[in-house]
């Protein structure tokens, strides 16, 4: 054998740091492998690994359905589902993986399984949270869910200017647990045209407005000046987020850097003390303002009905998580936040060792604070989310670490599978 090291790859869409552990090695490209069969009598979806998370949003809306998916529209779709796959529908659907039904998986040694809850069971038990450390997945099958209210959701977007942040923290502290149809996202950045840190918030509810409005008449009571504010189809979601600001984390051939987070409290003084963080840090790093903080408020009430056990997802009470996020591209607008007349701009940062190095500092700092009221004992994350200098317990809890290692031993003993934030084969 030539013992070449591999890494297979859909849609490119990974941070973790450990994926430059890969030297003098191969990308398997799955890019092109598109497969794409709705069964509606079954109510079932099979994808290819190229099929992305944006390409599944209209032919399953055509055709009456939806599904639990992420934030953004470039990644894998299947890569997503490997680690867990949270995001704004959990509280309804569960985590994607939750909807997986099946899989097509080729092993280490090249053998290809169908792998399902009655096919090796203990191998479908890994893939729902660690699955990258177990062989290439060539397709998956998953269950959809038939549209409900028409498949309409109503989406507000607000600017809270810098002397309402403690009123909202604390309003948003309040809101806590989330009903299950109502996700947020706040988002803190620089604002070019103001020339501060910003504050903007999105809210999403799956369901018809009047209850949208009742669940959110604490928001909606500051008189915030809002960007928008209506009824839209779930597939027009996430371009419609921050008026399509997902595009930041989609462009090829940027470099990013992320300190990420998981939560299960919420903190109104936390979050006022970051904030007020990432301001003097803008002000000391002018070339750092294309960073940002982002904490997504996910409700967990489907994702926690199911015991914890069934999955090797790790942490089923989150319900929030947060990153701070560098990226290094050209200049870029993003975004169209109030009219043609104010634009938000997050402007791209100057390459330089010195800030680097303050960033990597600063989203340390930030993850250690906001880690201290998360409600966990340390800083955890889950593995799409992970910066890479997490260790294995933070990433995929101690409780599972015992029998993903046994798991990959038996399926993985050379460890071919380990560039993604990679399993031992023994543990402790």
């Amino acid at each position: 054998m030539h013992n070449i090291p591999f890494l297979a790859t859909g849609a490119r869409h990974g941070y973790t740091t450990t994926l430059g552990d890969l030297h003098d090695g191969l990308a398997i490209d799955l890019s092109h492998f598109k497969e794409f069969e709705l069964d509606a009598a079954a109510k079932t979806l099979t994808v290819g690994p190229g099929v992305t998370v944006g390409e599944i949003f209209d032919p399953l809306f055509n055709a009456g359905f939806d599904i639990q998916t992420g934030s953004a529209p470039c990644p894998s779709f299947i890569g997503v589902t490997l680690g867990g796959g949270v995001g704004r529908f959990q509280g309804v659907y569960g985590l994607l993986s939750d909807a997986l039904i099946s899989v097509r998986l080729i092993t280490a040694n090249g053998e290809v399984l169908e792998v399902s809850r009655t096919r090796c069971p203990d191998l479908f038990w890994a893939i729902r949270g660690a699955g990258a450390n177990f062989g290439v997945v060539i397709s998956a099958t998953y269950s959809v869910h038939p549209l409900t209210n028409n498949g309409e959701m109503f989406v507000a977007e607000f600017i809270i200017p810098p002397r309402r942040w403690p009123e909202y923290f604390r309003i948003m502290e309040s809101m806590s647990p989330l009903p299950a149809e109502l996700s947020s996202l706040l988002l803190n950045s620089f604002d070019t045209i103001t020339n501060q840190t910003q504050l903007f918030a999105h809210w999403a509810y799956k369901g018809p407005e009047a209850e949208a409005r009742k669940h959110l008449s604490p928001i909606l009571n500051m008189n915030l000046t809002a960007t928008q504010m209506r009824v839209l189809p779930w597939n027009r979601l996430v371009e419609n987020t921050f008026a399509g600001a997902a595009v930041t984390v989609c462009e090829p051939n940027t470099n990013r850097n992320l300190y990420t987070l998981s939560m299960k409290n919420y903190s109104a003084s936390t979050w006022e003390a970051v904030a007020s963080k990432l301001a003097t840090f803008y002000a000391r790093f002018p070339h750092a303002r294309s960073s940002s903080l982002l904490y997504e408020f996910f409700p967990n009430q489907a994702m926690a009905a199911i015991p914890l056990e069934d999955t090797a997802f790790p942490r089923r009470d989150t319900t929030a998580y947060m990153y701070v996020y560098k990226r290094e591209p050209s200049p870029i607008l993003i975004a169209d936040m109030i009219s043609a007349t104010r634009n938000l701009i997050l402007t791209s940062s100057i390459h330089n060792s010195e800030m680097d190095n303050a960033l990597a500092r600063f989203g340390e700092e930030i993850r250690r604070d906001v880690a201290a009221t998360s409600g966990y004992p340390e800083i955890t994350t889950f593995v799409n989310y992970a910066h890479g200098d997490e260790t294995l317990e933070q990433i995929y809890g101690k409780e599972k670490l015992a029998r993903l290692a046994a798991l990959k031993k038996m399926w993985d003993p050379k460890a071919v599978f380990s560039f993604n934030n990679g399993l031992p084969t023994t543990y402790p």
